[in-house]
């Protein structure tokens, strides 16, 4: 009885937005009718909306998580890409079409490939006020040089607030989990130190000065050796999935360990 009260209350905490939203709308229906309505109304296109944008948006994600290399986002979106990152982040927020809320999943997806948190910022930022739609109806109705002083004045504080951000803004604050099922290490996070090639040089390579898993680890031996060099880490960067290491099956494969010069 005591589990199954456990599980309403974490269910009630799990949806408690969607309960509230729905607690509005009841009550709303019981003051104002008609308010209701319009309410609904809204409600309703802004989701036929969402569902017309948001499975293209998912399909992009995978599609980019699927076939863009990791390495390749570090070096053009991550931490040490500097202001080309920051011009690159900014290209692609302002090429984007739909609204901003499709643009979460995809930045979410580039910040667990490796992109900076300054450079999710930029692609945000870009994506709500400067999309080059946004931009030639800006210069339609208000003029060329209305469009361009605020297209300069807007980029100049999206890199402000990026670089702030990157500084403020931990890796870690962000609710990115790492997969249940796969060993993950974090780009952010790395700082370069060398200390998990002392027990798994042969699965971990230093690709641009930031520590890469070059295949995941197969049997309960290298699996134990991931999780010693994930506790040496002094930032905490790798992280394994909650599986005994006694549990994973010993399975013969090829070696496919990154060559490095």
């Amino acid at each position: 009885m005591k589990a199954n009260k456990d599980n309403v209350i974490s269910l009630l905490k799990k949806h408690k937005l969607l309960l509230i939203v729905s607690l509005a709308y009841l009550i709303l229906v019981l003051v104002a009718p008609d308010r209701a309505r319009e309410a609904f109304s809204g409600s309703l296109y802004y989701l036929v909306e969402m569902l017309q944008v948001l499975p293209i948006i998912f399909l992009l994600t995978i599609v980019i998580e699927a076939l863009v290399p990791k390495e390749l986002i570090v070096k053009g979106l991550g931490e040490k890409s500097g202001i080309w990152g920051y011009a690159l982040a900014l290209l692609l927020g302002s090429i984007s079409a739909g609204p901003v809320y499709a643009a979460f999943p995809l930045t979410k997806m580039l910040h667990k490939k490796g992109a900076s948190i300054a450079n999710v910022v930029v692609i945000l930022s870009a994506w709500a006020v400067i999309k080059i739609p946004m931009l030639a109806n800006e210069a339609k109705f208000l003029g060329v040089n209305f469009m361009i002083l605020r297209w300069i004045l807007t980029v100049i504080s999206i890199f402000l607030m990026a670089f702030l951000m990157g500084k403020i803004i931990r890796p870690s604050d962000l609710p990115i989990e790492p997969e249940n099922t796969a060993v993950v290490i974090n780009p952010n996070t790395c700082i370069g130190c060398e200390v998990c090639l002392d027990s798994t040089a042969d699965l971990i390579a230093m690709i641009d000065h930031k520590a890469m898993l070059t295949r995941q680890p197969i049997g309960p031996i290298e699996i134990d050796s991931l999780r010693q060099s994930s506790e040496k880490c002094p930032v905490h960067a790798i992280h394994l999935p909650e599986i005994p290491s006694h549990r994973v099956p010993k399975i013969d494969m090829p070696d496919q360990t990154i060559e490095t010069s």
